[in-house]
């Protein structure tokens, strides 16, 4: 499962699964159609992390083997990433949401035996360190989508416990704490992507 970013112009995927993993970064300009160009690689190979965007930067958190790491490039040029810093739980199948300013990372799979993460991490994106507690999820899920604009983040649908689930829940991304009610999806499902 391969993640994308944006500053805007030009689009970012990182990573996937090949079907072995690869840290290979590709980039498109969404004013031309036509095939993605290699922009880099990420710092290690993984699939299923979550990635985040502002203006300047695009930053991806976690992965498949249940990775901890978080790296950044900068969106506007072409390279191989540089390391951000670490999230505080390591997971991967994570939504993500962002603003301008900030990045959050909801949920996931955690360590074995797998278990679900009701845990948010956020980083400040223009800098660089570890990620920082945000609040949590109401349960533990993974592979669920993450949708944001400049202001709130929403967690929709992923896989809880025995089951799939419709639960659509919102932050406010400026701020911490734990998630709120926002509705629900149509159906439930798990693996499926948001874009904003």
């Amino acid at each position: 499962m391969s993640n994308g970013g944006t500053n805007g112009s030009r689009g970012t995927f990182h990573g996937g699964n090949t079907p072995s993993q690869t840290n290979v970064i590709d980039y498109i300009t969404f004013a031309t159609a036509g095939n993605a160009t290699d922009f880099g690689d990420m710092t290690v190979a993984r699939d299923g992390s979550g990635t985040l965007s502002s203006p300047t930067r695009t930053v991806s958190g976690g992965g498949s083997g249940k990775s901890d790491v978080i790296d950044y490039i900068t969106t506007a040029s072409t390279g191989d990433a540089t390391d951000f810093g670490d999230m505080t739980y390591a997971r991967n199948l994570i939504a993500a949401a962002s603003s301008t300013v900030r990045g959050v990372w909801m949920g996931g799979y955690g360590t074995s035996p797998v278990t679900r993460a009701d845990t948010m991490d956020y980083v400040t994106i223009a800098s660089t360190g570890n990620a920082t507690d945000f609040g949590d999820l109401p349960q533990g899920r993974a592979a669920g989508a993450g949708i944001s604009n400049n202001i709130r983040g929403l967690h929709a649908g992923g896989e809880v416990p025995g089951t799939d689930t419709t639960q659509i829940e919102f932050i406010t991304i400026a701020t911490t704490g734990n998630t709120s009610d926002f509705g629900d999806l149509v159906e439930a499902c798990q693996y499926i992507s948001g874009t904003c």
